[in-house]
């Protein structure tokens, strides 16, 4: 517990220190305490995460309907165990991955979505690529699994993924989590961001894309 206590603290003082935290003044809408905004690459270029600090934004049309699917649940992969994330607890990851290559955000909506409005510095691997054996082994490679002669994969240098959908209705990720799962990905390596596009943009956070672009 003392040793926990103490990653807590470290973990607080790098998010006020970190030479990419740029705090500003009180009264502001913040990510974390002490963080207002960070820096991630996205396509080659930096680009700055922050929350809309307008007080008359609201979240996207995309987003703005509420008759969706089934919430998922809140740990939706048992037996295995995944870890949910909130906006903090994702937003570490984007920050972690900027440095730690054995990182990646990855958008597991179909090319269409990601194209629409995505999360600067998200990657995409829609999950029909689990469906086809080819691109799984494209995205597998990516993420760090090797195939071997027999067919099976060799996981031991497979990376952290944190992965997202539309919301906590969407089933894509859990759908790709699931099929990772089955072939012996690391359950302690996939890191699920249930609230999605839905949570990231009813919070204002930076976003990218052609609905991005045409607002």
């Amino acid at each position: 517990m003392f040793l926990k206590s103490l990653t807590s603290i470290a973990l607080a003082g790098l998010l006020v220190s970190s030479p990419c935290v740029m705090a500003e003044g009180g009264g502001k809408a913040m990510i974390a305490p002490g963080l207002y905004s960070f820096e991630v690459m996205h396509d080659g270029k930096k680009m700055e995460i922050k929350r809309n600090q307008n007080p008359d934004n609201r979240i996207s049309e995309l987003y703005a309907t509420t008759f969706r699917g089934m919430p998922q649940a809140m740990h939706p992969f048992e037996p295995y165990d995944v870890e949910t994330l909130g906006e903090r607890e994702f937003v570490k990851y984007m920050m972690d991955a900027q440095t730690d290559k054995t990182i990646m955000i990855v958008d597991t909506r179909t090319v269409g979505w990601h194209q629409r409005l995505t999360i600067p510095g998200a990657v995409s691997y829609p999950y029909t690529m689990m469906d086809d054996p080819e691109d799984r082994d494209w995205a597998l490679d990516d993420f760090g699994a090797k195939k071997q002669e027999d067919g099976s994969y060799d996981f031991s240098v497979a990376k952290t993924l944190a992965m997202f959908c539309n919301g906590y209705w969407c089933g894509q990720t859990p759908a790709m989590v699931r099929a990772m799962l089955e072939l012996g990905y690391p359950a302690e390596k996939i890191k699920y961001y249930r609230g999605g596009m839905q949570a990231w943009t009813s919070l204002g956070f930076t976003v990218v894309g052609e609905a991005a672009e045409a607002e």
